[in-house]
């Protein structure tokens, strides 16, 4: 999942499938939301109808029966993939954890940024020579994208460098630059950064007042996951077929490259379980 997400967009895709029963909806909505990434749902809609146009064409799907929309905040995401459309969901990993039970999420593939890896590193960076271990930590400050789930901090994320302290504050943040600008200058503050965010770092200028102080094991940045078994086995088959083969012509790679994808790829088992059983330590 970036100073820009590293899903690096977020949309809905609405989808009929050809085999529903006649009970279903005509059209089915896939949920993408990372909170923490650029942009709103009226900015980003352009996009998002240029990507289902794109994803219903090499589905074999009417344009009419696939849409997309945005969701940027997490509220806003959980609201929609309540909805009884809402049948697939392209979201980050912990969005995807917090909520994987609540709203039956079933991953399905990994949605891999543009440039990036399916499976990335999470980098927790502070004020050089200031914090030496987890202990460290206490009366710390932790901000990220990724806050809005502290048990994800907690757990996947920094659960093997050791347990952190209670007085540890997780906090959502978008405004990574001026919380490493903080840092630096010697607030109790770290910051943890995605993959992307991390590659920007040593372009800062006070670059060298930090240091990366420890990197969670390699986490799938963001999954597409079937929301409630909606969608009908046989659709879901084309739709998952259609997203992998999007980068095998130029209208779908102009797609992707839209809404700053780099490809679909099969889903890793090991390293989602590895996060959802973190996930749950950290959550009792």
């Amino acid at each position: 999942m970036f100073v820009s997400m590293t899903l690096a967009a977020l949309a809905v895709l609405a989808l009929t499938a050809h085999a529903a029963p006649s009970s279903a909806p005509e059209r089915h909505l896939l949920v993408v939301c990372a909170p923490g990434s650029p942009g709103t749902t009226a900015e980003a809609q352009p996009t998002m109808d240029v990507f289902a146009a794109a994803l219903a064409a090499k589905a074999g799907f009417s344009p009419s029966s696939l849409g997309a929309v945005y969701d940027e905040s997490e509220d806003a995401g959980v609201a929609r993939l309540r909805g009884k459309d809402a049948a697939v969901a392209l979201v980050s990993l912990p969005f995807y954890l917090k909520h994987e039970r609540e709203l039956a999420l079933g991953a399905r593939l990994l949605a891999v940024a543009k440039g990036r890896a399916p499976l990335e590193r999470w980098a927790l960076v502070a004020r050089k020579g200031r914090v030496a271990n987890a202990a460290a930590l206490d009366g710390f400050t932790v901000a990220s994208t990724a806050g809005f789930a502290p048990a994800f901090v907690r757990g996947p994320v920094l659960g093997g460098w050791g347990p952190l302290p209670p007085s540890v504050r997780i906090v959502q943040s978008g405004a990574v630059l001026s919380a490493l600008r903080r840092a630096s200058a010697g607030e109790p503050l770290a910051v943890l950064l995605d993959a992307t965010q991390e590659a920007a770092l040593p372009s800062l200028p006070f670059a060298s007042g930090l240091e990366v102080v420890t990197r969670s094991p390699p986490l799938p940045s963001g999954v597409v996951a079937a929301v409630n078994a909606r969608l009908p086995p046989k659709s879901w088959l084309a739709l998952e077929r259609a997203l992998v083969a999007l980068p095998s012509d130029p209208s779908g790679t102009a797609a992707l490259d839209a809404i700053q994808m780099g490809r679909f790829a099969p889903l890793d088992e090991s390293s989602l379980a590895r996060a959802r059983a973190a996930y749950a330590d950290a959550s009792r």
